[in-house]
């Protein structure tokens, strides 16, 4: 099985979203992170699948929150980058390869 490894970045980006989405209503924040993790499951059990994105990096699109997971297979595992709202600051990460 890969490995997942983080841009140390990425969790900054996800404290903030679940704490945003817990303001918005009690239990929304943990249903943001079941949903990331699931995502994280499909990502190591199937990395080829979704679409390639940018620069060699694929796009993993959440179902419930406008938000994508961007990642990479490298080093014998993968790599992500980002936790990218998809409607604000489109290519932020792009420095983080």
């Amino acid at each position: 099985m890969l490995t997942l490894r983080f841009h140390p970045d990425v969790a900054s980006e996800i404290k903030a979203s679940y704490s945003w989405y817990q303001e918005q209503a009690t239990g929304l924040g943990d249903d943001f992170i079941s949903e990331l993790e699931a995502a994280y499951q499909a990502i190591v059990e199937l990395p080829e699948t979704w679409p390639k994105f940018q620069r060699g990096f694929r796009r993993f699109l959440l179902a419930r929150f406008p938000f994508s997971v961007i990642y990479k297979k490298r080093d014998g595992g993968i790599v992500v980058v980002a936790v990218m709202h998809n409607s604000r600051r489109p290519g932020y990460w792009l420095s983080r390869e």
